[in-house]
């Protein structure tokens, strides 16, 4: 691989931070203002769960699509797209007069934000390689990871400040910068000759996702035996599967099956599953538990979850050169574990919900943990994937995560009961935390470091 220029890789790690962050961020930023949404917009759980999944949905099924996009007609056109189409969506989540409009531009959202992250990633893996390669997925990972912890403060801030609906106004300005930069990036290569969009893969895909996601958040009101939830749950899995098959027998699949044959990436994607399902639960059940039951501000439950930025922001990049240096198994195996004692130590929350000594003791050890995770997963499973494949390497690995997450929302209720109350939140709390052990677990014992390290990585 030829070395890129300095300058243009500050500028290309800059760019993917950027990129990744907004779309990482949407996805968090909205826990701590749910409350808030609702008391305008009406609706319960439910609405919550769909302001929230509709958003992951349509990020999950399109982000496929996506990555193989972005291998086939180049990164930037890519990004560029992504950009102005989730600058508008979010002018219309400001602008939501109903909560099913809100919903509907969520998803509009989901499907902007699908075009970003794997683009970035994709720019960073055909920029950077060896020692670089390693720190430079440090630093994005440290600045993307604390867009999940980061979103509630920032949230928070604004719902009690001024309106839940700055929460979506906001992305305007970070969007400038970053169109801005990426103008300054040299031009994609021409598209191969031939390539077209698996349009059959990009419709299955989305409904084998969205229908059983629907089934897992209407159960409440319908019942599991209603044919209101059956039939989206039949056809959900029936379209999944007929995806499976498609993918397997296209030429120009969105998703190659052969990716799985490679054991770093399927054994990653399995960890991702467990950790990033964990992730959603965990930090979406926190935010809503300290404002509803806890009585806290939207302010104070985001910063309940600073501490974790602040060890991401400080420890990420270490943590990443160390994993390209030694290898991402032993990191894989403690990281999740360590999170997942984490929120196990989060069952000493009482009826008074004490920061200090109930809830902080647990978010240190979930963040040092998250920390020590998140930089080599990325490593693992990208890096046993050629440079030219890692756009929809990016892709697979980003969908594993978004579906995750929005399963484990949906599925939410079901952990917690119709009511979150102090013994919902513990069920959710052991179930955070056995999903992240499982993790580590996964990696463990499947995760293969690389033969020999190569001497550029010696000397990082």
């Amino acid at each position: 691989m030829t070395r890129a220029p300095a300058a243009t890789q500050r500028l290309v790690l800059a760019v993917a931070v950027l990129a990744s962050f907004i779309a990482f961020l949407d996805g968090t930023v909205i826990n701590v203002a749910l409350p808030a949404i609702t008391r305008e917009l009406g609706g319960g759980i439910a609405t919550q769960q769909w302001v929230v999944d509709a958003y992951l949905i349509t990020l999950g099924g399109i982000i496929l699509l996506a990555g193989s996009l972005s291998d086939a007609f180049g990164r930037k056109r890519v990004l560029f797209w992504g950009l102005v189409g989730f600058a508008a969506a979010s002018v219309l989540c400001a602008l939501a007069p109903t909560a099913a409009f809100l919903i509907g531009a969520r998803a509009l959202q989901g499907v902007a934000g699908a075009l970003l992250v794997p683009s970035s990633l994709a720019l960073i893996f055909s920029t950077f390689s060896g020692a670089g390669q390693a720190r430079a997925i440090g630093t994005w990972t440290a600045w993307t990871s604390t867009a999940f912890i980061a979103g509630p403060l920032i949230g928070g801030v604004l719902v009690d400040v001024a309106s839940w609906r700055l929460v979506f106004a906001i992305n305007i300005v970070p969007i400038l910068v970053t169109l801005w930069l990426l103008a300054r990036l040299p031009g994609d290569r021409a598209a191969d000759a031939g390539t077209r969009v698996d349009i059959v893969g990009a419709v299955l895909g989305v409904l084998g996702l969205a229908l059983p996601v629907f089934a897992l958040i209407e159960h409440a009101n319908f019942g599991w035996g209603s044919p209101v939830i059956l039939v989206p749950l039949s056809v959900g899995f029936l379209c999944f599967a007929a995806f499976i098959g498609h993918e397997s027998r296209t030429r120009q699949p969105m998703m190659p099956l052969s990716l799985f044959r490679v054991r770093n990436f399927w054994v990653g994607n399995v960890a991702t599953t467990l950790i990033y399902a964990a992730l959603s639960l965990g930090s979406f059940i926190l935010a809503v538990f300290l404002q509803q039951v806890g009585g806290y501000t939207a302010t104070q439950a985001g910063l309940a979850l600073l501490p974790v930025s602040i060890l991401s922001i400080a420890l990420s990049g270490i943590v990443g050169r160390l994993a390209g240096r030694f290898g991402p198994r032993l990191f894989m195996f403690i990281g999740p574990i360590t999170a997942g004692i984490g929120f196990f130590t989060m069952l000493r929350v009482g009826p008074g919900v004490v920061y200090a000594s109930q809830v902080l003791p647990g978010v240190v050890i979930f963040g040092l943990g998250l920390t020590i995770t998140v930089a080599p997963l990325t490593s693992a499973i990208l890096g046993a994937i050629d440079p030219n494949r890692a756009g929809i390497a990016s892709a697979v690995n980003n969908a594993v995560s978004r579906v995750a997450g929005l399963v484990m929302i949906a599925a939410a209720s079901i952990i917690v009961g119709p009511i979150l109350d102090l013994a919902g939140f513990h069920r959710a709390a052991i179930a955070t935390g056995i999903l992240l052990v499982g993790g580590g677990i996964v990696s463990g014992l499947g995760i293969q470091n690389p033969v020999s390290v190569p001497a550029d990585k010696l000397q990082a």
